[in-house]
């Protein structure tokens, strides 16, 4: 029985240290963690007020020991404080502030004070890191010979001690290269297989990387990566593609008597759509026949054969039209059927009245000097 008592005795002794220990502690987490360009909510409580105390202000202060923001809790029209802060509505004893849009300078340790009377001033503190994100602009495409340029951008300038873009190539396994890489205060440095190719602008928040000409061989993912002190790398990935435009080519021959076989070619990255325009009635003999043809050079090669009738090029146009990924419309080939008709009856016709004319000219020719004989 006694043994008991004295268990009991123990458990109530502590739980009273334990009271007294936590009587007016305030209670605010130790580091938080927020991104940069957001908002972002510091928060700290006390937890127990002792018998008869009451709070009548609250402040917070700035990793430089200024005023942030304070008030009286539950008067809106006691907060005074700083622009880019503002109360956020919290229950009991409590206090909540959000910074709007968090930066750079916000980084470091904020102190919660409570004034309690009559028991005195009870403090908290957090200490806040300030990390970011690296975003990009967006997979792009880019034509063979031209410009291609990729973008992406870190918020925390401040922290970068060097960027770098490199490209994944073909696994397994992932391997990556380096392409391009920049630091403070020096120049870029671009590695041997892109030198006079790739460009990287000077910029430790907004980063470009730019390959001209850009090759087929180019397309793949790039990573483009901020080295930061002391958070470390922050890196996001971009992919390219390339599209070599076709170039169509149309040709026919006879292969019987009164059918005519019609070629159109196109290679390109990736393969183009084939599809035949014929003007008027249809006198085609069966539907076109499409092969595709991959090449060594990553292109494909694609020849659709439509087969007419011989006298369907004489009277009516047919047209090979190409539609590519990277085309906004249609490449329109004609076989000029109707306009080389035309072209020849003008040509005949012309040639007709030259020679006219100049036989006309040769009679009178001959006859001014039967005249001037006679």
């Amino acid at each position: 029985m006694l043994d008991v008592t004295l268990v009991r005795c123990l458990q109530l002794c502590v739980s009273v240290t334990l009271v007294s220990r936590l009587e007016g502690r305030v209670s605010a987490p130790a580091r938080v963690e927020a991104v940069v360009g957001k908002p972002f909510t510091l928060s700290c409580t006390l937890v127990k007020k002792g018998t008869g105390d009451s709070v009548t202000q609250v402040r917070w202060l700035d990793p430089k020991n200024q005023t942030l923001i304070a008030y009286q809790p539950g008067r809106k029209d006691t907060v005074s404080g700083q622009q880019h802060v503002e109360l956020v509505s919290s229950p009991g004893d409590s206090s909540q502030i959000s910074i709007k849009r968090v930066s750079y300078r916000d980084e470091g340790c904020y102190t919660c004070t409570f004034d309690v009377y009559p028991s005195g001033a009870r403090e908290g503190t957090t200490c806040l890191t300030v990390t970011g994100v690296v975003t990009h602009g967006g997979n792009k495409t880019a034509v063979s010979g031209k410009m291609a340029t990729l973008n992406c951008h870190f918020g925390l300038p401040e922290k970068v001690q060097q960027v770098l873009w490199r490209r994944r190539l073909a696994g397994p396994p992932v391997e990556w290269q380096d392409v391009v890489s920049f630091v403070p205060e020096g120049e870029p440095e671009t590695k041997e297989e892109y030198q006079d190719r790739a460009t990287v602008s000077s910029s430790l928040a907004d980063s470009e990387l730019s390959l001209r000409p850009v090759r087929v061989e180019d397309e793949g993912c790039y990573s483009c990566e901020f080295h930061t002190y002391p958070d470390g790398t922050k890196s996001s990935t971009v992919c390219l593609t390339i599209y070599v435009l076709p170039k169509p080519q149309v040709s026919y021959k006879t292969t019987s008597p009164g059918v005519i076989e019609a070629n159109c070619t196109a290679i390109s990255r990736p393969a183009s759509e084939i599809v035949w325009n014929v003007e008027g009635n249809n006198r085609t003999m069966g539907a076109p026949v499409n092969s595709v043809q991959p090449l060594d050079d990553g292109t494909t090669q694609v020849i659709s054969t439509l087969v007419v009738q011989s006298g369907l090029l004489k009277d009516v146009s047919v047209k090979c039209l190409v539609h590519h990924k990277g085309l906004e419309s249609a490449i329109a080939v004609s076989m000029n059927t109707k306009i080389g008709t035309a072209l020849t009856i003008l040509i005949s016709v012309t040639t007709v009245a030259f020679l006219l004319v100049l036989s006309l000219c040769f009679c009178l020719w001959k006859c001014f000097l039967r005249k001037e004989v006679d």
